[in-house]
């Protein structure tokens, strides 16, 4: 029983944070063509690789194949500390990375300085 509320609670965060994210970036229209690629599928493939707390995991080849055709540096300018609240900085170039379109050093992605 103790691992089905926690599995709930995991989604039930998982949909707090996609709503969030979805909610901010509807507000500035980067779905609306200001950044090439699929946001919603950034939400919806690779939210749970990027999420706070928990530990770094490889993203799927799903997630991989969204962050293949995002503007990932046009993404960048949009995040804010409301958003980096949400997500782990860490956790997402890890997810670049590892789909091969990592970002170069120095560069910035909100307020986090790549390594």
């Amino acid at each position: 029983m103790a691992s089905l509320i926690s599995k709930n609670n995991h989604v039930l965060v998982l949909v707090i944070i996609l709503g969030l994210i979805g909610a901010y970036y509807g507000n500035i229209k980067v779905g609306n063509g200001q950044c090439n690629g699929d946001l919603q599928g950034l939400i919806t493939q690779c939210a749970v690789f990027v999420q706070k707390p928990g530990p770094i995991m490889n993203p799927s080849p799903t997630c991989c194949n969204v962050l293949r055709i995002i503007d990932v540096a046009c993404m960048c300018t949009h995040i804010t500390p409301q958003v980096e609240q949400l997500i782990s900085m860490p956790k997402a170039m890890h997810s670049l990375q590892f789909c091969g379109k990592p970002m170069p050093h120095g560069s910035r992605c909100g307020s986090y300085t790549v390594p």
